[in-house]
């Protein structure tokens, strides 16, 4: 008779992209977060670095854009450090987060074009990573991971 041995748990490359689009999420909307918190800081105690377009559809009052992208940034900074322990609310969290500052720059592109795109961009790949990845492929990114053995 011959014993069966369980073996252990291999940990294939599709878990090792799956921490790596999670990781990768995580800093880049821990990114956006501490940049949305610049602009709003900056749109809020500094109205003349922002050039502003007459007659735009979307027309607000540029310190009330400051606090829109304050608040999202700080809630983006909160959900960034959810991610890095693969936390599910945080996965859903990010994905609306990300969207919300999707809007938020694209309302604001009169106000600084150029890096609303860029963070419209940013985002964009945010939302893409948190959406690709499988929950059971995910390793605990705050954890120490088994070595891989080649």
């Amino acid at each position: 008779m011959t014993a069966t041995h369980p073996r252990p748990a291999q940990h294939t490359a599709k878990q090792e992209w799956a921490t790596g689009l999670t990781a990768f999420a995580a800093v880049m909307l821990f990114l956006v977060g501490v940049l949305d918190l610049c602009r709003g800081i900056t749109a809020i105690a500094e109205d003349d670095i922002f050039v502003t377009t007459r007659n735009y559809v979307f027309a607000f009052d540029l310190t009330s854009w400051g606090w829109i992208h304050l608040v999202l940034g700080v809630v983006a900074v909160i959900v960034s450090i959810g991610l890095l322990q693969t936390a599910t609310w945080a996965r859903v969290a990010g994905v609306v987060i990300a969207g919300l500052v999707i809007i938020a720059n694209f309302l604001s592109l009169p106000y600084y074009p150029v890096w609303s795109v860029v963070m419209i961009a940013i985002s964009g790949f945010i939302i893409w990573a948190l959406c690709t990845v499988e929950r059971d492929n995910l390793y605990d990114l705050s954890e120490e991971r088994p070595p891989r053995h080649v």
